[in-house]
C-alpha cells in the first residue's frame, strides 16, 4: 500500500477521497480527523468484510495513531482492487500539521479561554469552582503542582485553574507540571505544542519509568501509574509545592465506583482529595471531580484542539491502560454498561456517585477503618 502525507492529502480534491480510522475505540473517542469514518481493524481484516463497498469509485485513505498499523493491510482481502493508500504518520502526523501554524497562536489561546468564561461557562468552570470550594481543595497560600499528563482532561484542568486564580479569592501559586517517563519524540512535542497553543506555561521534567515497565509481565499499567504518581509527588516537594492535582472527573469517579463493585469486590470511590502516605505534608487534590467527560469533549472539538491520550510502550499504536492504571477494556466496558443503563434510567450516573456519600453502616455486613476490618456483629 502506498503511503501519502499529510501535505499531499490535502492537495486532492475533498470529494475523491475517504478518510478512515482503524484505531481501537478508546482512541477514537479522543479524536478523529474531521470528515473520517471509523472501521475497526478487526472488522476490516475479516473475510465478509463489505464495509468499503459504499465508498466504491473514491480513494480510501487509511490511518491509525502513528502510521504502523496501517502498513499491515496489504494482504487485507478486502482491499483487494482498491485504490487505498496509507496516511504516513498516522493520526499524529495530522495533528502537528495543525499545530505547525504559529501565527494562529494567540487567536487560538483567546477563543480556548473566552470559551470556559462564555459557552463553557456553566458545564466546566462552574463545577469546577463548585468542587474546589465543596471539597476545600484551594487554601490560602497554596502552592499547587497542576499534574499535565498531555490529555484533554489535564490541560483543560491547567486553563481552568489559570482562570480561577483571576478571581483572586485567595492567594496561590501554580506550577505547571509535567513529566516526561520516556515519551517518543512526536508526542512529547504534541504536549509541547499544546501548551504553546493554550498559553500554558509548564515545567518539564523527564523519568525512565517506560523503559522500567517494559519488562513486567504483570499489571504493567497500574505499576506504571503508581511510579508516576511518586514521580509527580516527589517533584512537586523539590519545586516547594505542597499539593499535586490529577484531572479526574465526573465519569471518572463513577467508573471506578462501578468498577469497583463489579472487578474489584469492593465499595469504594475516588476520593476528590487525600493525604499523601509517603510525602509528608503533601496532599492529592481532583478539582475535576464534578467536571463531565462529555462537557470537557465538547469544548475540545469546539477549539478544534488535539490531545495525547496514552502514550507509553505498550500503547503507541493501541490503548490499553488508563491513568489510574485500570485497563482501558474494563473503563470502555463500564462506560458502555453505564450508557445502557442510562436508557432505562436517566438519573443512573448520579445515583452512582451519590451511593458513596449515602452508605448505611448499619446495613453493611463488613468494612474498614483505617485499615483495619470491623464485622457487623461487633455492635449486634
Amino acid at each position: 500500500m502506498n503511503e501519502i502525507s499529510v501535505e499531499k492529502l490535502k492537495e486532492w480534491p475533498e470529494d475523491s477521497y475517504v478518510l478512515i480510522d482503524i484505531r481501537d475505540e478508546e482512541l477514537v473517542s479522543y479524536g478523529m480527523i474531521p470528515g473520517a469514518v471509523f472501521i475497526s481493524y478487526e472488522e476490516l481484516v475479516e473475510e465478509s468484510c463489505n464495509a468499503l463497498n459504499r465508498y466504491d469509485g473514491k480513494k480510501l485513505v487509511f490511518y491509525c495513531q502513528i502510521g504502523r498499523k496501517t502498513r499491515e493491510l496489504d494482504d487485507v482481502k478486502a482491499l483487494e482492487g482498491k485504490d487505498a493508500y496509507s496516511l504516513e504518520g498516522g493520526y499524529m502526523a495530522y495533528i502537528r500539521a495543525g499545530l505547525s501554524d504559529e501565527s494562529s497562536l494567540k487567536e487560538r489561546q483567546q477563543k480556548a479561554e473566552e470559551s470556559i468564561r462564555k459557552k463553557f461557562h456553566k458545564q466546566l468552570f462552574t463545577p469546577f469552582a463548585k468542587a474546589c470550594k465543596t471539597y476545600k481543595l484551594i487554601s490560602e497560600g497554596d502552592h499547587i503542582a497542576v499534574c499535565i499528563s498531555g490529555g484533554k482532561d489535564s490541560m483543560l484542568m491547567a486553563k481552568l485553574f489559570q482562570e480561577i486564580q483571576k478571581h483572586r479569592q485567595c492567594n496561590f501559586e501554580l506550577t505547571f507540571l509535567v513529566m516526561d517517563p520516556g515519551y517518543n519524540r512526536e508526542n512529547r512535542e504534541l504536549i509541547e505544542s499544546n501548551a504553546k497553543v493554550l498559553g500554558v506555561p509548564i515545567t518539564v521534567f523527564e523519568s525512565d519509568i517506560f523503559d522500567a515497565v517494559d519488562t513486567i509481565d504483570k499489571n504493567p499499567c497500574y505499576l506504571c501509574a503508581r511510579m508516576r504518581r511518586g514521580y509527580l509527588y516527589s517533584r512537586a516537594k523539590e519545586l516547594g509545592c505542597n499539593k499535586i492535582a490529577l484531572g479526574h472527573h465526573y465519569d471518572d469517579v463513577i467508573e471506578t465506583i462501578l468498577m469497583g463493585m463489579l472487578h474489584g469486590a469492593q465499595i469504594q470511590t475516588m476520593m476528590p482529595k487525600l493525604h499523601s502516605t509517603n510525602f509528608e505534608g503533601m496532599e492529592l487534590i481532583r478539582p475535576m471531580y464534578l467536571v463531565r467527560e462529555s462537557d470537557i469533549c465538547a469544548w475540545r472539538d469546539y477549539n478544534d484542539l488535539h490531545f495525547l491520550q496514552c502514550a507509553c510502550h505498550f500503547t503507541e499504536t493501541c490503548s490499553t491502560c488508563h491513568e489510574d492504571g485500570t485497563t482501558s477494556s474494563k473503563r470502555l466496558d463500564t462506560k458502555k454498561l453505564i450508557a445502557e443503563l442510562k436508557k432505562a434510567n436517566p438519573y443512573v450516573e448520579s445515583n452512582i456517585f451519590k451511593s458513596v456519600e449515602n452508605v448505611n453502616l448499619d446495613t453493611v455486613i463488613t468494612y474498614k477503618k483505617n485499615g483495619i476490618r470491623h464485622n457487623f456483629l461487633e455492635d449486634y
